[in-house]
């Protein structure tokens, strides 16, 4: 596609609010939580963060985003101009972000089906269900508690195992059909209908965290929760496993691999200041991250403090049952009169010491959850202790949507620009282009909605991306270091900026963040293959929790193609011939 024909954002802070709504998605709300809180807290976890930000993140965001720009073209256009050998790595990135899109508009589906709940008289995920003989609550909602429940049974109404499949569940495939119907609306203009849309998309989950940040405090335990996440823990700093699991958040975060920032700079105006914007984004992503944190923990903490008198209510209960304690027993000091009692009616006490559930706001706090688990069960269970929590749910689940939409625009771009850059498709209207993506993408993820298809999901989070992400951004800055060449990519952005790129850009595309890739490379290939079986977790409906299941050997062949589907480093010649 020519320049002259070529569509451009309507001006750089259109440009700059894509960025930030592609970068800023869920894994700032969920993952980067998770991770602050299994490696010692905020204050310990920061300074492996921050440090490969400056040392990997950064860098590559400026790299893609002067790729992007100076080739006009989509992933696979702008590789391929530099030799039609290495096209491949556009192809790569593009297989990836269909893979992307596939299961993470489920996400989003799911958002919606918690969105339209909410607005019950009584939210559904509040109280279990009665049991068939309306005699009590449903056992297996009883032992799960009832947002793990409503989650797993009435949200997904998931199968005992991956090998169990009961069909398309109607509920969650009309959800999915209104994603991508919101997807399409989005995009179905192109570039001129997204930069109207990353408006709200940008800017809307930041007014939904301050509400709630302000909202969070106001809840009984909630410093508690935000002090956990900052004491630091720096024994952790030893831990291998920090260091990896922060370069891998800020290399995700910032959503690089995918062709979409290539896409995005590529409808910028020639001379555009992407350094400044580079930089921009990627403090306001990893302030985000830290933003959301504080947001959850402060959640989190009323959480865990409300379980903990919870539990601490129904041993005083249990204790007034039995006749063992005083009128004096109060929630304060029952944990007292248990060793009390445990010493001096041992017999008495051995005889309910069995139905005393442990009370610990410690192992409150530390009782981890990530991924759907912290946005879908977590949160709803905070959310139900709340006064007025319609009107809370609906602003957590309406924030999701959005941060969910925003991230969606850019995997699809990422999709849709290579396509338009051949000439076979240059000629197709947007609407129609932009259509037959989407239409695709919802019938192959169809699969997702099925009884197992939540086990489905999992594979393809867990394997559809890291490895060939790693692969694509290696190759990328070694071609751009190595092939195209560090003085030849000097002038072009001279040309573009006004000015070279200084040293420190230069020392971490030639040998730093090479040197980290192909360390979180060695290290995710040993890992695969010295961790056995891959295994995911099952829900036991008879007993209400969740079992760790290995996965069948057409599960496992799947995953190895998978893995290799992605990793399209060769380049058919014929590439050369049709843009």
């Amino acid at each position: 596609m020519s320049d002259e024909v070529r569509p451009n954002w309507d001006n750089p802070r259109q440009f700059l609010l894509a960025c930030v709504s592609y970068a800023v998605g869920l894994g700032n709300v969920w993952r980067f939580p998770y991770l602050c809180q299994q490696h010692g807290g905020v204050g310990t976890f920061l300074l492996p963060f921050f440090l490969l930000a400056v040392l990997e993140g950064i860098p590559l965001f400026y790299l893609e985003l002067a790729i992007g720009q100076k080739m006009r073209l989509g992933s696979i256009g702008a590789w391929t101009s530099i030799s039609p050998y290495l096209g491949g790595v556009g192809f790569a990135s593009v297989v990836t972000s269909l893979y992307l899109c596939l299961y993470y508009n489920i996400i989003n589906a799911w958002s919606f089906w918690y969105l339209f709940n909410s607005f019950q008289s009584t939210l559904p995920w509040a109280d279990c269900p009665l049991n068939s003989n309306r005699t009590g609550p449903l056992e297996e909602c009883e032992t799960a508690t009832s947002t793990k429940y409503f989650f797993y049974r009435e949200t997904l109404n998931i199968s005992s195992s991956i090998e169990e499949n009961g069909g398309i569940q109607w509920r969650q495939a009309l959800c999915l059909l209104l994603a991508w119907a919101i997807t399409y609306l989005f995009i179905s203009k192109g570039i001129k209908s997204t930069g109207k849309a990353v408006i709200f998309t940008a800017t809307f989950p930041y007014v939904v965290l301050v509400i709630y940040l302000i909202r969070g405090f106001t809840l009984k335990g909630a410093f508690v929760g935000v002090t956990y996440m900052f004491t630091p823990k720096m024994e952790q700093l030893a831990n291998p496993h920090t260091w990896i699991n922060a370069a891998t958040q800020i290399f995700f975060s910032l959503g690089l691999g995918f062709g979409s920032l290539i896409a995005f700079a590529s409808y910028n105006q020639y001379n555009n200041n992407f350094e400044r914007q580079a930089i921009v984004v990627s403090l306001i992503n990893s302030g985000t991250s830290i933003f959301a944190s504080i947001v959850t923990f402060s959640i989190y903490g009323f959480k865990a403090t409300v379980n903990y008198e919870n539990c601490l209510q129904m041993r005083l209960l249990l204790l007034n049952t039995f006749e063992l304690a005083e009128d004096s027993v109060t929630l304060d000091n029952v944990t007292d009169w248990i060793t009390r009692l445990n010493a001096t009616f041992p017999q008495q006490f051995a005889e309910i010491s069995h139905k005393l559930k442990p009370c610990e706001l410690t192992k409150e706090l530390d009782d981890a959850a990530q991924g759907p688990g912290l946005a879908f069960i977590m949160y709803t269970e905070a959310i139900v202790n709340m006064p007025l929590p319609q009107l809370w749910s609906v602003l957590y689940f309406a924030m999701l949507l959005l941060l969910g939409v925003g991230s969606m625009l850019g995997n699809i771009t990422a999709i849709i620009t290579p396509l338009r850059d051949f000439r076979v498709v240059s000629r197709m209207s947007n609407e129609v282009l932009n259509g037959l993506v989407c239409v695709f993408c919802l019938l192959l993820g169809l699969g997702f909605t099925t009884t197992s298809g939540n086990y489905w999901f999992t594979i393809f989070n867990d394997y559809a991306a890291t490895f060939s992400l790693l692969f694509i951004v290696l190759f990328e800055v070694v071609i751009v270091s190595y092939i195209y060449g560090i003085k030849r990519f000097e002038k072009d952005i001279e040309d573009m900026i006004g000015h070279k790129p200084n040293l420190y850009w230069k020392i971490m595309w030639r040998a730093v963040s090479p040197l980290l890739l192909i360390s979180l490379l060695i290290y995710y290939i040993v890992n695969y293959i010295l961790g056995g079986t891959p295994t995911y977790q099952a829900w036991d409906k008879e007993n209400g929790w969740t079992v760790t299941l290995a996965y069948p050997a057409y599960c496992q062949l799947f995953i190895a193609l998978l893995l290799v589907s992605t990793v399209q480093l060769p380049v058919p010649l014929m590439l050369k011939h049709i843009y």
